[in-house]
């Protein structure tokens, strides 16, 4: 297949696919007139990619992850299965972080009170500096309302 194919079919750009195939997430052949062929087979490890980068993956860790697939034949589903094993406890991580978001905007935005007093994110002289950068409370478990 030609890098536009392979864009099309992936739902990706054509400098995307170049940038993966930098980066090592992909490689291709190079025919007669020095254009980058694909095998089929690439649609699956893009189709990867994208699910990996749902996750939460670095390209780093998605490349980590592609390099522990067979050569010389297509991946099958216990391929897969095994590399996408460990993604469980990240994406109950990530549905935590989620429902503690949202029960906050429940009970804080989404009364409309905005009331320091009763705000579990309220930040008292500045005390969540000590902490680093960012919303940190907004990102990690709630805080205890002072």
């Amino acid at each position: 297949m030609g890098i536009g194919d392979v864009a099309v079919r992936a739902g990706v750009s054509v400098p995307t696919v170049r940038y993966y195939e930098e980066r090592g997430l992909l490689s291709s052949v190079r025919d007669g007139g020095n254009r980058r062929r694909y095998p089929r087979s690439v649609l699956r490890r893009l189709a990867f990619v994208a699910a990996a980068q749902r996750v939460g993956l670095s390209l780093e860790e998605i490349a980590a992850s592609l390099a522990g697939l067979p050569e010389g034949r297509t991946p099958t589903r216990a391929d897969w299965t095994r590399l996408s094993r460990d993604w469980r406890p990240r994406v109950e991580a990530r549905i935590a972080e989620l429902e503690r978001l949202r029960d906050d905007l429940n009970g804080c935005i989404g009364c409309g009170c905005l009331s320091l007093r009763r705000c579990a994110l309220y930040n008292p002289g500045d005390g969540a500096r000590s902490e680093g950068p960012g919303a940190r409370w907004v990102r990690e478990a709630r805080r205890p309302v002072p």
